[in-house]
């Protein structure tokens, strides 16, 4: 008797769990480092999980950091002013991306454009096996750009 309710029991449970596990194993995808190409400006962005169980994107290396004067360029565009000082390959360009598994991507954040100084709407999804798509969306619009994962 006690081994059927424990069978039981396994059988109503285990599928919640394995369920949960595929589901944080599938938002862990968007981890790594990616090239990313945007308004002519090549850079490395590297995707991170934050705390809360969301995630969060930084530049971490641009092709041409440095001005024709040799200086570090800086994060000048940003509407908040007391951004501006942030060096080219340290710009945060999200957090708060939270992983959505009906429609398996990530939402729910807004992107920043460091090239415009705007932040859009932003929605994630894998096309093929390491490119991910990154969706900007304002006012009616859209842009996508495809990152290729490196790491």
């Amino acid at each position: 008797m006690v081994n059927k309710i424990f069978t039981l029991i396994l059988g109503v449970i285990l599928p919640g769990v394995i369920s949960f596990a595929q589901d944080n194993t599938s938002a862990d995808n968007i981890i790594g480092t990616y090239n990313a190409i945007h308004q002519g400006e090549e850079s490395k962005v590297r995707i991170t999980r934050e705390n809360g169980g969301t995630f969060m994107a930084q530049i971490i290396w641009v092709k041409n950091r440095t001005d024709e004067n040799g200086n570090v360029r800086l994060d000048e565009k940003n509407p908040d002013k007391s951004l501006r000082h942030v060096p080219c390959d340290e710009i945060v360009i999200f957090t708060g991306l939270k992983y959505n598994p009906d429609k398996k991507q990530w939402d729910g954040t807004k992107i920043y454009d460091p090239t415009r100084g705007i932040r859009a709407n932003l929605v994630c999804r894998f096309e093929d096996e390491g490119v991910l798509r990154v969706k900007g969306s304002l006012l009616g619009f859209s842009q996508s750009f495809y990152w290729k994962k490196t790491e």
